[in-house]
C-alpha cells in the first residue's frame, strides 16, 4: 500500500484524509479478525484458523485489484484487515506452540521475519509495477497478493495441528504423535506432553489416546478470566502483552514504514523511482535486521535484546526529528547533511526496531499466556496493536502538518523512553523457559529468570 498510495492518489483523485483512512482502516478492521480469532482457533483449531485466515485475505486482495472506485477499494481492504487480523494472533501462538524451549525465540520470531520480507518484497514490487500504466501498476501491487494468500491456505494442510490444542481437547494419542515429530528426543516429547497434561488438567498419568477434555476446551469463560477476575499472575501478564504491543506502534515504526516516500520526499528526494528505491532499502533493512534478531532471541535473551532495540530507537528518532526540523526551517535553502541525516537515522531507527522490538512483541506475547488462556489472550494483545498501528498510521499525516515531520519524531522519541521504563520494570526474562512454566514466572517477580530445575534438565537432554 505504501507505494501503490503514490498511484491511487492520482488515478482516483482523492485527498489526504481519504489517503489516511485507506492506510489505517486495515487495522481497524484487523481488530475485529484479531478479537474473533482467539475464540474461532479454541474452537476448529490452529491450523484450520490459518486456513481461514488465508481465504479470507485472498478475497479481500481480489477485491482491492479491481478497484474501479474508493468504495469498492476500502472494502476491499477492509476485508483483507479482517484476514491480517487472523493471521496476526494465530501464528505466533502457533508456532510457539510447537516449538521447543530451546528453539522457541527463533521459531517465534519467524512470522515476523516473514512478514517484513514481504514488505520488502512489496517494495520491490511496486517499483517493478510502478513502470506500468496508471490504471493498472497499483491494481496489480495490490491484487498480487492473492497469491500468497492462496499457497498458505494450502500449505498450511501439510502441517501438523498444535499438540497443546489437541491436548485441551482429550485427543492425547494424536498430541503425543506430533510431540515426538517435533521434538529434538523421545525424552523431550515425554517431558513436554507431561508438563501440556498438567498444565490443561489433565492426569499426567493417564496412558488413553482420548480422555474427556478438560472444562473450557473451547475458549468459555475465558474472558472473565482474563479481564474480570485474573489472578495477580494474570494480570501481570496481560499487562506485560498489552504494553508491548502498544509501544511496538506508538514509537513510530508505522509511521517510517508507511510513509517514508514522504519522508525520504520531505528529505529532498523527490524522483518517483528514487522514493520508490530508497523505501526498498528500508524494506531490506527491516528483514536482515530481523533476520538476525531470529538467531539472537535464545542466546541473547528477550529482555536485554529489547531494552538495547529501545535505547537506539530513543537515540535515532531523536536524530530524525533533529535533521528534519533542520530541513524544515531551512526551507529555502538545501542542507545537504541534514538531509542526509535524515535518510541514514531513518534506516538506522528501521534496524533498532527490527532487531529487537519488532519481532520480540510477538514472540512474548506468544509464549506468557496460560495455556488455556493463550489464544484469547494473544488475541487482546494484537487488538491493541491493530488499535495503535490504525491510531499512527491515520494520524500521522495530520500530526506532522500540526507539528512539522521533526516534532512528530520527537514525540515518537519521548514515547520511547517511557517505553523502555516500562520494559525495564515489568517485563521478566523468559529464554529458556517452557510454556508452562510462564505463569510461575510472573508470579514470582521481574527477578526470577533462571529456568527450573525441569527445564534446565530438558534443556540438558536436548544437547544429549
Amino acid at each position: 500500500m505504501s507505494g501503490a498510495m503514490i498511484f491511487i492518489k492520482d488515478d482516483l483523485k482523492i485527498n489526504d484524509t481519504q489517503v489516511e483512512v485507506l492506510a489505517g482502516i486495515l487495522n481497524l478492521c484487523a481488530l475485529v479478525g484479531s478479537l474473533t480469532a482467539g475464540r474461532t482457533s479454541d474452537y476448529i483449531g490452529r491450523r484450520y484458523t490459518i486456513v481461514l485466515a488465508s481465504v479470507i485475505f485472498l478475497l479481500g486482495s481480489i477485491l482491492m485489484g479491481y478497484g474501479p472506485n474508493y468504495a469498492i477499494l476500502l472494502t476491499g481492504r477492509c476485508i483483507a484487515g479482517i484476514g491480517v487480523g487472523f493471521a496476526l494472533m494465530i501464528a505466533p501462538v502457533y508456532s510457539a506452540e510447537i516449538s521447543s524451549p530451546s528453539s522457541r525465540g527463533f521459531l517465534t520470531s519467524l512470522p515476523e521475519l516473514c512478514i517484513s520480507l514481504g514488505i520488502l518484497l512489496g517494495y520491490v514490487s511496486n517499483f517493478c509495477f510502478s513502470k506500468l500504466t496508471l490504471r493498472l501498476g497499483w491494481r496489480i501491487m495490490l491484487g498480487i497478493a492473492a497469491i500468497p494468500s492462496l499457497a498458505l491456505a494450502f500449505g498450511i494442510l501439510k502441517l501438523p495441528e498444535s499438540p497443546r490444542w489437541l491436548i485441551m481437547q482429550g485427543r492425547l494419542g494424536d498430541a503425543k504423535k506430533i510431540l515426538l515429530l517435533i521434538s529434538n528426543t523421545n525424552e523431550e516429547a515425554e517431558l513436554r506432553f507431561r508438563d501440556i497434561k498438567i498444565a490443561a488438567g489433565i492426569d499426567e498419568n493417564s496412558t488413553e489416546d482420548i480422555v474427556k477434555p478438560p472444562s473450557n476446551t473451547r475458549g468459555e469463560g475465558v474472558w472473565k478470566e482474563l479481564l474480570l477476575r485474573p489472578s495477580p499472575s494474570v494480570r501481570r501478564v496481560l499487562i506485560a502483552a498489552i504494553g508491548i504491543h502498544f509501544f511496538e506502534h506508538t514509537t513510530g515504526i508505522e509511521a517510517v514504514v508507511l510513509y517514508s516516500p514522504r519522508i525520504f520526499k520531505k528529505a529532498g528526494v523527490t524522483n518517483k523511482d528514487k522514493l520508490l528505491l530508497a523505501t526498498v532499502g528500508v524494506g531490506l533493512t527491516k528483514a536482515t535486521f530481523i533476520l538476525i534478531a531470529t538467531f539472537l532471541l535464545d542466546k541473547v535473551g528477550r529482555r536485554r535484546l529489547l531494552l538495547t532495540s529501545t535505547a537506539g530507537m530513543v537515540l535515532t528518532l531523536t536524530t530524525l526529528g533533529f535533521s528534519l526540523t533542520m530541513v524544515e526551517k531551512n526551507d529555502d535553502e538545501k542542507l545537504l547533511w541534514a538531509l542526509s541525516l535524515s535518510i541514514v537515522a531513518t534506516y538506522i531507527y528501521v534496524a533498532f526496531f527490527s532487531i529487537g522490538l519488532g519481532p520480540i512483541t510477538w514472540v512474548y506475547s506468544a509464549e506468557i499466556f496460560p495455556l488455556k488462556l493463550r489464544a484469547q489472550g494473544a488475541s487482546i494483545a494484537v487488538a491493541v496493536n491493530r488499535v495503535m498501528n490504525a491510531t499512527v498510521s491515520m494520524s500521522f499525516l495530520s500530526i506532522s502538518t500540526a507539528i512539522t515531520f521533526g516534532g512528530a519524531f520527537f514525540m515518537f522519541a519521548g514515547i520511547a523512553i517511557i517505553a523502555w521504563l516500562y520494559f525495564f520494570f515489568l517485563l521478566p526474562e523468559t529464554k529458556g523457559r517452557s510454556l508452562e512454566e510462564m505463569e510461575e514466572l510472573f508470579t514470582k517477580g521481574i527477578r526470577q529468570s533462571r529456568p527450573r530445575n525441569a527445564s534446565v534438565q530438558l534443556s540438558q537432554i536436548s544437547e544429549i
